[in-house]
């Protein structure tokens, strides 16, 4: 990715990131490559180390060169000490997780509200602090009012809300050429700081779209709830069409063309997981309860179990190559992260369909180009191998769970090489059918003949 071109000679704020798991790692690389002096706080002491030296925790693509060049330019460094981080800074970013609440729905803010209480509590000078996690709504105005209670006796602390958009694969040009940019706030200073702060976007035409702090917490659960649905709802056609025999690649394409529908998020799968969509749509589900408008939303509920049953329906089509009896049957399992580009594996629909086979008996040998070890972690009795052809060493079915471009490339013949029966489950829709059956494969896949 080329370097971002900044002016050296424009004084600028210092910024803070609170938080660097994912999105606060990329946004504070992608700030110092911006050009702003950035620091980076975190409680996790190994991994500040890690991102110190340059290296990313996790993959991402793009992420160690930004990172790499941020620190050679001596624009970032990382810390553990909050305090450090509120004496350096003028705006701070915060960054946490909001993970889903043990036993219930609802998001866990803890974190969002220890970095502000810590923050407020050291701070001896005006400054701004912007969310970028994703809350339920009300939580910003939340947080303003435990600011005017507690901030020191006259030091102006201001909270805006700033919500991010990050793709995981994608996340470094999401960063620094973002769709869109929106920002809630409740002054002139700090819309003007935020667009300070994204000059460079701005400059090259990104949209920035100014408004309150409920609309800007709203703006991310609202917008994972429709990408969510739009997944569930080719997932509901591809059910449909096996009834039928109809072609779902085909049947997306053709609404894709309209312009009121678009392309993205039509592919039939395995559906969506990862960190953020399963989540939020069902902390925006618990929200929508305790505003009083749960029956509004309702439908929500549908578009999770769709997207779970997608999962079943993946390991019951699988079992049903083997005509139900997969008690000591061989299968190759390509993909363990929740999507390609990425080695995150939370809520992974590959590692669900994956670990279902091998409760109900199979020998299951898994390859992922770099979710491995995170998958390792998490069902370390499945069998993790170096690359696909040792994963599918001779394997009666091969399963394709997550689709990697290097998995699409595969050469049928090399492959039946290795397999001791050419058989083949595609569910992700990431094949060329004929392709496989000209070779000579048993060839499946979700929603198609």
């Amino acid at each position: 990715m080329p370097q971002t071109t900044v002016d050296p000679s424009h004084t600028r704020p210092k910024l803070a990131v609170i938080g660097t798991g994912y999105l606060g790692a990329v946004h504070a690389a992608c700030m110092a490559d911006f050009g702003f002096e950035v620091m980076g706080i975190d409680i996790n002491q190994a991994a500040i180390e890690k991102l110190a030296s340059g290296d990313a925790p996790f993959f991402e693509p793009y992420l160690e060169e930004v990172l790499s060049r941020a620190l050679a330019s001596g624009k970032l460094t990382f810390s553990t000490d909050l305090q450090a981080a509120a004496e350096f800074a003028d705006i701070f970013f915060i960054c946490v997780g909001t993970p889903q609440q043990s036993g219930s729905n609802a998001a866990d803010v803890s974190y969002v509200d220890d970095a502000v209480m810590g923050l407020v509590d050291g701070l001896s000078h005006d400054a701004l602090i912007v969310g970028k996690s994703t809350v339920p709504v009300g939580t910003a105005a939340r947080l303003t009012d435990y600011v005017a209670a507690n901030a020191k006796s006259g030091v102006s602390i201001e909270i805006a809300w700033n919500p991010e958009f990050l793709r995981e694969g994608h996340a470094v040009a999401d960063t620094q050429h973002p769709d869109r940019i929106v920002v809630g706030s409740t002054s002139e200073r700090a819309d003007k700081a935020l667009r300070e702060v994204y000059a460079i976007p701005l400059a090259d035409g990104v949209p920035y779209i100014s408004t309150d702090l409920a609309t800007a917490e709203l703006v991310k659960v609202a917008a994972n709830s429709f990408l969510a649905t739009k997944i569930s709802f080719i997932n509901a056609m591809a059910e449909v069409c096996d009834k039928v025999g109809a072609d779902v690649s085909m049947l997306a394409e053709a609404l894709g063309h309209d312009s009121r529908i678009g392309k993205e998020f039509l592919r039939a799968g395995i559906g969506f997981g990862g960190g953020c969509l399963p989540k939020d749509l069902r902390a925006f589900m618990a929200r929508a309860g305790e505003l009083g408008v749960a029956d509004t939303l309702s439908f929500l509920r549908d578009i999770d179990e769709i997207n779970l049953r997608q999962r079943e329906r993946a390991a019951q089509a699988a079992k049903a190559m083997f005509d139900g009896a997969l008690i000591g049957r061989r299968v190759g399992v390509l993909g363990a992260a929740f999507k390609p580009n990425s080695d995150d594996v939370r809520d992974s629909p590959a590692l669900h369909v994956a670990a279902s086979l091998h409760l109900q008996g199979a020998h299951v040998r898994v390859y992922d180009p770099h979710a491995n070890a995170n998958a390792a972690a998490v069902y370390p009795t499945l069998d993790y191998r170096e690359n696909y052809l040792e994963a599918c060493e001779g394997a009666e079915l091969v399963l394709l769970l997550t689709e990697w471009a290097e998995f699409a490339a595969i050469d049928p013949d090399e492959l039946a090489a290795v397999v001791s029966t050419k058989r083949i489950f595609d569910a992700r829709n990431a094949l060329d059918p004929a392709k496989w059956r000209d070779a000579g494969w048993e060839f499946r896949g979700l929603g198609r003949p």
